[in-house]
């Protein structure tokens, strides 16, 4: 079963979400990274079908800013974590945090507010994938915000990108206001890439798991391997999917395997 909801945040935010799967049961609340409305994210809502399917619980939010979690102007990456707090309280149950790509960074700073926090699943997180750091990326990045140039802040969030994701936003109605939701992303990838991993992660009791994609990009499974590292129970291993996309099949099975554990 699924059903679509809403929770209200500390900040005042409404989330929209779909929930799969029985209140209490052990759950796994996704993360997106920047970009993807739960409308938009075919592989993710398979993802939760499959893993209700095994008698799970799966959360899907549409992030503070985008689709039906409407919000108008900057969001702060203070919102976010409010956001994924509540969503995991409404779960009633243990939770395990799913981040996607810069998904990753916040999933790991909102660990420590999630009361019944089960495990983290990091898949592909873009740590010490920036020519100058990610704190000197996102700094350029603010500074075009600053400035109210919102074509070039998209441009310069996506540099090194493959071009084709850039053109794809471009035809998006939302864009370039779009970025706005991309703020917490950043300001997460630097937050967590400037103070070293273990900062966030170093204390948790819970399994840390660190995916990639069985082909990905290069420096993604070095980047899991130091995030394994980081954490008492932390591993890291690859999955099948490739370029930055899981198999939903083979993700939900893996879900499984740990909310039972």
């Amino acid at each position: 079963m699924s059903a679509v909801e809403s929770v209200r945040t500390a900040a005042g935010d409404r989330v929209v979400f779909d929930r799969h799967g029985e209140v209490s049961a052990p759950a796994a609340l996704f993360i997106q990274g920047a970009g993807p409305t739960r409308a938009g994210d075919p592989v993710t809502a398979e993802t939760a079908r499959l893993l209700a399917e095994r008698g799970f619980q799966a959360l899907v939010h549409d992030r503070v800013g985008r689709g039906d979690s409407a919000a108008a102007g900057p969001i702060s990456l203070e919102r976010e974590l409010d956001a994924i707090a509540a969503l995991a309280a409404s779960a009633a149950g243990p939770v395990v945090l799913v981040g996607h790509s810069s998904g990753c960074a916040i999933a790991m700073l909102a660990a420590a507010r999630v009361d019944r926090l089960a495990g983290l699943v990091l898949w592909e997180a873009p740590l010490g994938q920036f020519a100058d750091g990610a704190p000197a990326w996102w700094a350029e990045v603010e500074r075009r915000l600053e400035a109210g140039e919102l074509e070039q802040a998209v441009a310069a969030y996506m540099v090194g990108m493959p071009p084709e994701w850039l053109e794809e936003l471009r035809r998006s109605p939302d864009y370039p206001g779009l970025v706005h939701s991309w703020i917490p992303d950043g300001r997460a990838l630097a937050s967590v890439e400037s103070a070293g991993p273990a900062a966030s992660i170093g204390g948790l009791g819970v399994p840390v798991l660190a995916v990639v994609g069985t082909e990905t990009f290069p420096g993604m499974a070095a980047a899991a391997d130091g995030i394994a590292a980081a954490a008492p129970h932390g591993a890291s291993e690859a999955l099948a999917g490739a370029w930055h996309s899981w198999d939903p099949e083979a993700m939900s099975a893996r879900l499984a395997a740990l909310l039972a554990g």
